[in-house]
Protein backbone atom coordinates (compact mmCIF):
# COMPACT_ATOMS: atom_id res chain seq x y z
CA UNK A 1 0.00 0.00 0.00
CA UNK A 2 1.34 3.38 -0.84
CA UNK A 3 0.53 5.42 2.40
CA UNK A 4 2.89 8.49 1.11
CA UNK A 5 0.23 8.85 -2.07
CA UNK A 6 -2.34 8.56 0.75
CA UNK A 7 -1.21 11.40 2.13
CA UNK A 8 -0.70 13.45 -0.64
CA UNK A 9 -4.19 12.98 -1.63
CA UNK A 10 -5.29 13.68 1.97
CA UNK A 11 -3.20 16.85 1.77
CA UNK A 12 -4.44 17.98 -1.28
CA UNK A 13 -8.16 16.84 -0.35
CA UNK A 14 -8.18 19.52 2.22
CA UNK A 15 -6.05 22.27 0.54
CA UNK A 16 -9.32 22.18 -1.55
CA UNK A 17 -11.28 22.60 0.93
CA UNK A 18 -9.49 25.46 2.41
CA UNK A 19 -9.84 27.19 -0.81
CA UNK A 20 -13.67 26.46 -0.45
CA UNK A 21 -13.78 27.95 3.36
CA UNK A 22 -12.40 31.35 1.70
CA UNK A 23 -15.40 31.51 -1.20
CA UNK A 24 -17.84 30.67 1.54
CA UNK A 25 -17.00 33.79 3.93
CA UNK A 26 -19.13 37.06 2.51
CA UNK A 27 -20.01 40.27 4.46
CA UNK A 28 -21.02 38.38 7.87
CA UNK A 29 -17.57 37.86 8.41
CA UNK A 30 -17.04 41.37 8.85
CA UNK A 31 -19.85 41.69 11.03
CA UNK A 32 -18.74 39.55 13.47
CA UNK A 33 -15.47 40.90 13.40
CA UNK A 34 -17.67 44.15 14.04
CA UNK A 35 -19.06 42.81 16.65
CA UNK A 36 -16.32 41.38 18.27
CA UNK A 37 -14.19 44.48 18.39
CA UNK A 38 -17.27 46.34 20.00
CA UNK A 39 -17.54 43.91 22.54
CA UNK A 40 -17.23 44.90 26.30
CA UNK A 41 -17.09 41.05 28.07
CA UNK A 42 -15.25 38.31 27.00
CA UNK A 43 -15.42 36.09 23.60
CA UNK A 44 -16.59 33.05 25.25
CA UNK A 45 -16.44 29.67 22.87
CA UNK A 46 -17.99 26.20 23.38
CA UNK A 47 -18.15 22.67 21.56
CA UNK A 48 -17.97 19.30 22.06
CA UNK A 49 -15.86 16.37 21.08
CA UNK A 50 -13.49 17.61 18.32
CA UNK A 51 -15.36 21.07 17.91
CA UNK A 52 -14.68 21.37 21.74
CA UNK A 53 -10.87 21.18 21.16
CA UNK A 54 -10.57 23.07 18.44
CA UNK A 55 -12.47 25.78 20.70
CA UNK A 56 -9.17 25.59 23.23
CA UNK A 57 -7.04 26.09 20.62
CA UNK A 58 -9.38 29.24 19.49
CA UNK A 59 -9.07 30.51 22.81
CA UNK A 60 -5.67 30.13 23.35
CA UNK A 61 -5.41 32.20 20.32
CA UNK A 62 -7.63 35.05 20.96
CA UNK A 63 -6.64 35.50 24.64
CA UNK A 64 -3.10 36.00 23.17
CA UNK A 65 -4.06 38.46 20.97
CA UNK A 66 -5.60 40.88 22.57
CA UNK A 67 -9.29 39.95 22.78
CA UNK A 68 -10.20 38.46 26.23
CA UNK A 69 -11.81 34.85 25.78
CA UNK A 70 -12.45 31.54 27.88
CA UNK A 71 -13.38 27.73 26.70
CA UNK A 72 -17.48 27.23 28.59
CA UNK A 73 -17.78 23.79 28.08
CA UNK A 74 -21.20 23.15 26.98
CA UNK A 75 -22.40 20.34 29.73
CA UNK A 76 -20.71 21.93 32.58
CA UNK A 77 -22.49 25.22 31.48
CA UNK A 78 -25.57 23.50 31.72
CA UNK A 79 -25.04 22.16 34.94
CA UNK A 80 -23.67 25.66 36.80
CA UNK A 81 -20.84 27.22 34.53
CA UNK A 82 -23.67 29.55 32.66
CA UNK A 83 -22.90 31.76 36.15
CA UNK A 84 -19.44 32.37 34.38
CA UNK A 85 -21.14 34.55 31.68
CA UNK A 86 -22.11 38.51 31.49
CA UNK A 87 -24.69 39.54 29.29
CA UNK A 88 -22.22 41.38 27.48
CA UNK A 89 -20.15 38.31 26.58
CA UNK A 90 -20.14 37.19 23.08
CA UNK A 91 -20.84 33.64 22.98
CA UNK A 92 -19.42 31.15 19.72
CA UNK A 93 -20.36 27.92 19.68
CA UNK A 94 -18.85 25.21 17.08
CA UNK A 95 -21.08 22.43 16.02
CA UNK A 96 -20.50 20.98 12.07
CA UNK A 97 -23.83 19.29 12.28
CA UNK A 98 -25.44 22.06 13.99
CA UNK A 99 -27.25 19.74 15.85
CA UNK A 100 -25.42 18.63 19.04
CA UNK A 101 -27.51 18.33 21.40
CA UNK A 102 -25.24 19.71 24.58
CA UNK A 103 -24.54 22.42 22.29
CA UNK A 104 -28.37 23.40 21.29
CA UNK A 105 -29.50 22.94 24.81
CA UNK A 106 -27.69 26.22 25.32
CA UNK A 107 -29.54 28.31 23.32
CA UNK A 108 -32.54 29.61 24.87
CA UNK A 109 -30.58 30.29 28.42
CA UNK A 110 -28.26 32.31 26.02
CA UNK A 111 -31.10 34.20 24.65
CA UNK A 112 -32.55 35.05 27.80
CA UNK A 113 -29.43 36.15 29.49
CA UNK A 114 -29.10 38.89 25.75
CA UNK A 115 -25.70 36.76 24.49
CA UNK A 116 -24.99 37.71 21.19
CA UNK A 117 -24.78 34.18 19.30
CA UNK A 118 -22.00 33.10 16.32
CA UNK A 119 -22.67 29.84 14.78
CA UNK A 120 -19.54 28.03 13.44
CA UNK A 121 -21.45 25.23 11.79
CA UNK A 122 -21.90 23.49 8.02
CA UNK A 123 -25.68 23.53 8.08
CA UNK A 124 -26.85 27.22 7.93
CA UNK A 125 -30.52 25.55 8.76
CA UNK A 126 -29.81 23.33 11.58
CA UNK A 127 -31.36 24.13 14.83
CA UNK A 128 -27.90 25.99 15.53
CA UNK A 129 -27.61 27.69 12.45
CA UNK A 130 -31.58 29.07 12.74
CA UNK A 131 -31.32 30.66 16.12
CA UNK A 132 -27.23 31.65 15.83
CA UNK A 133 -27.05 35.51 15.34
CA UNK A 134 -24.48 35.13 13.11
CA UNK A 135 -23.64 32.12 10.83
CA UNK A 136 -19.78 31.18 9.84
CA UNK A 137 -20.47 28.52 7.03
CA UNK A 138 -17.44 25.62 7.75
CA UNK A 139 -19.25 23.20 5.53
CA UNK A 140 -16.77 20.34 3.71
CA UNK A 141 -17.85 18.58 0.69
CA UNK A 142 -17.00 15.40 2.80
CA UNK A 143 -14.52 14.41 5.29
CA UNK A 144 -10.91 13.24 3.90
CA UNK A 145 -11.81 10.24 6.37
CA UNK A 146 -12.02 7.20 4.31
CA UNK A 147 -15.13 6.52 5.82
CA UNK A 148 -16.48 10.18 5.76
CA UNK A 149 -16.80 9.78 9.69
CA UNK A 150 -14.57 11.62 11.61
CA UNK A 151 -13.83 15.31 11.79
CA UNK A 152 -10.60 15.69 9.43
CA UNK A 153 -11.41 17.82 6.58
CA UNK A 154 -13.97 20.22 8.95
CA UNK A 155 -11.86 20.17 12.31
CA UNK A 156 -9.12 21.73 9.62
CA UNK A 157 -11.44 24.02 8.29
CA UNK A 158 -12.81 25.17 11.40
CA UNK A 159 -8.87 25.67 13.09
CA UNK A 160 -8.39 27.72 9.86
CA UNK A 161 -11.68 29.95 10.15
CA UNK A 162 -10.44 30.68 13.92
CA UNK A 163 -6.90 31.97 12.30
CA UNK A 164 -8.69 34.62 9.98
CA UNK A 165 -10.69 35.77 12.76
CA UNK A 166 -8.01 36.28 15.06
CA UNK A 167 -5.75 37.71 12.47
CA UNK A 168 -8.37 39.80 10.95
CA UNK A 169 -8.74 40.77 14.98
CA UNK A 170 -5.03 41.41 15.65
CA UNK A 171 -4.67 43.69 12.69
CA UNK A 172 -7.72 45.88 13.69
CA UNK A 173 -6.43 46.00 17.18
CA UNK A 174 -2.90 47.23 15.87
CA UNK A 175 -1.76 44.36 18.32
CA UNK A 176 2.00 44.64 17.86
CA UNK A 177 5.41 42.58 19.46
CA UNK A 178 5.29 44.62 22.33
CA UNK A 179 1.67 43.59 23.45
CA UNK A 180 1.94 40.19 22.65
CA UNK A 181 4.54 39.92 24.82
CA UNK A 182 2.73 41.17 27.73
CA UNK A 183 0.95 37.24 27.38
CA UNK A 184 3.95 35.84 26.67
CA UNK A 185 6.47 36.64 29.51
CA UNK A 186 7.67 33.22 30.18
CA UNK A 187 10.92 31.69 27.97
CA UNK A 188 12.91 32.88 25.46
CA UNK A 189 9.68 34.80 23.55
CA UNK A 190 9.01 36.41 26.28
CA UNK A 191 12.73 37.31 26.77
CA UNK A 192 13.71 38.95 23.33
CA UNK A 193 9.82 40.97 23.00
CA UNK A 194 10.40 42.22 26.45
CA UNK A 195 14.09 42.46 27.58
CA UNK A 196 16.10 45.26 25.91
CA UNK A 197 19.25 45.30 24.87
CA UNK A 198 20.69 46.65 28.10
CA UNK A 199 19.27 43.36 29.73
CA UNK A 200 22.00 41.09 28.03
CA UNK A 201 24.51 42.89 26.73
CA UNK A 202 28.43 41.77 27.51
CA UNK A 203 29.73 44.89 29.19
CA UNK A 204 33.56 43.10 29.47
CA UNK A 205 34.56 44.30 26.50
CA UNK A 206 37.32 42.72 24.54
CA UNK A 207 39.36 46.06 23.48
CA UNK A 208 42.46 46.62 21.31
CA UNK A 209 44.20 50.00 20.86
CA UNK A 210 44.12 50.77 16.72
CA UNK A 211 48.15 50.19 16.99
CA UNK A 212 47.73 46.51 19.21
CA UNK A 213 49.73 43.71 16.93
CA UNK A 214 47.75 41.00 15.20
CA UNK A 215 49.19 38.47 18.05
CA UNK A 216 47.80 40.41 20.55
CA UNK A 217 44.28 41.38 18.43
CA UNK A 218 44.25 37.27 18.56
CA UNK A 219 44.74 37.19 21.97
CA UNK A 220 42.48 39.78 22.99
CA UNK A 221 39.56 38.25 20.93
CA UNK A 222 40.21 34.71 22.28
CA UNK A 223 39.95 36.18 25.84
CA UNK A 224 36.97 38.30 24.98
CA UNK A 225 34.97 34.94 23.69
CA UNK A 226 33.02 36.89 21.18
CA UNK A 227 35.14 36.17 18.11
CA UNK A 228 35.81 40.23 18.11
CA UNK A 229 37.65 42.82 19.19
CA UNK A 230 36.47 46.97 19.43
CA UNK A 231 39.30 49.03 18.26
CA UNK A 232 38.76 52.25 20.76
CA UNK A 233 40.80 55.62 21.00
CA UNK A 234 40.85 57.90 23.37
CA UNK A 235 37.02 56.39 24.65
CA UNK A 236 35.74 56.71 21.19
CA UNK A 237 34.94 53.48 18.67
CA UNK A 238 37.25 53.00 15.70
CA UNK A 239 36.39 50.03 14.52
CA UNK A 240 35.97 46.31 15.01
CA UNK A 241 37.67 43.48 14.38
CA UNK A 242 35.70 40.18 13.74
CA UNK A 243 36.62 36.68 13.10
CA UNK A 244 35.76 37.45 9.43
CA UNK A 245 37.95 40.28 9.40
CA UNK A 246 40.83 37.73 10.23
CA UNK A 247 40.30 35.47 7.97
CA UNK A 248 39.75 37.96 4.86
CA UNK A 249 42.74 39.71 5.85
CA UNK A 250 44.87 35.88 6.03
CA UNK A 251 43.21 35.13 2.70
CA UNK A 252 44.42 38.69 1.09
CA UNK A 253 47.73 38.85 2.82
CA UNK A 254 48.68 35.53 4.13
CA UNK A 255 52.15 35.95 6.39
CA UNK A 256 51.68 39.65 5.96
CA UNK A 257 48.94 39.74 8.04
CA UNK A 258 50.95 38.51 11.18
CA UNK A 259 52.64 42.23 10.56
CA UNK A 260 49.06 44.28 10.36
CA UNK A 261 47.72 46.09 13.32
CA UNK A 262 44.83 46.35 14.54
CA UNK A 263 43.90 49.66 12.93
CA UNK A 264 44.64 47.80 9.42
CA UNK A 265 42.36 44.95 10.44
CA UNK A 266 39.05 46.27 11.96
CA UNK A 267 36.15 47.16 9.72
CA UNK A 268 35.53 50.93 10.37
CA UNK A 269 32.05 53.01 11.32
CA UNK A 270 30.51 48.88 12.39
CA UNK A 271 27.10 48.33 13.35
CA UNK A 272 25.58 49.82 16.33
CA UNK A 273 22.48 49.60 18.56
CA UNK A 274 21.02 51.98 21.54
CA UNK A 275 21.42 50.00 24.91
CA UNK A 276 17.44 50.67 25.03
CA UNK A 277 16.41 49.09 22.10
CA UNK A 278 14.27 46.07 22.45
CA UNK A 279 16.31 42.53 22.13
CA UNK A 280 14.30 40.99 19.91
CA UNK A 281 14.46 44.18 17.34
CA UNK A 282 18.26 44.20 18.03
CA UNK A 283 18.62 40.26 16.51
CA UNK A 284 16.31 41.07 14.11
CA UNK A 285 18.55 43.83 12.63
CA UNK A 286 21.71 41.57 12.94
CA UNK A 287 19.33 38.54 10.86
CA UNK A 288 19.06 41.33 8.18
CA UNK A 289 22.91 42.59 7.95
CA UNK A 290 23.88 39.28 8.75
CA UNK A 291 26.18 40.08 11.59
CA UNK A 292 26.88 38.28 14.80
CA UNK A 293 27.25 41.35 17.17
CA UNK A 294 26.14 44.76 17.68
CA UNK A 295 28.04 47.39 19.58
CA UNK A 296 25.68 48.79 22.22
CA UNK A 297 26.20 52.83 22.54
CA UNK A 298 24.00 54.91 25.11
CA UNK A 299 22.94 58.24 24.96
CA UNK A 300 26.52 60.00 24.37
CA UNK A 301 27.34 57.40 22.15
CA UNK A 302 29.54 56.15 24.80
CA UNK A 303 30.38 51.99 24.47
CA UNK A 304 28.71 50.16 27.14
CA UNK A 305 28.07 47.15 25.70
CA UNK A 306 28.37 44.11 23.23
CA UNK A 307 25.72 42.01 22.37
CA UNK A 308 25.55 39.14 20.40
CA UNK A 309 23.09 36.37 18.45
CA UNK A 310 23.51 32.98 17.89
CA UNK A 311 21.49 31.80 14.76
Amino acid sequence: MDYLQIARNTLSVEQNALAQLSQHLDAEFNEVIELILKCEGRLVIGGIGKSGLIGKKMVATFASTGTPSFFLHPTEAFHGDLGMLKPIDIVMLISYSGESDDVNKLIPSLKNFGNKIIALTGNRNSTLGRHADYVLDISVEREVCPNNLAPTTSALVTLALGDALAVSLITARDFRPADFAKFHPGGSLGRRLLCRVKDQMQTRLPIAAPDTNFTDCLTIMNEGRMGVALVMENERLKGIITDGDIRRALSANGAETLNKTAQNLMTSNPKTVHQNTYLAEAENFMKEKKIHSLVVLDDENHVVGLVEFSS
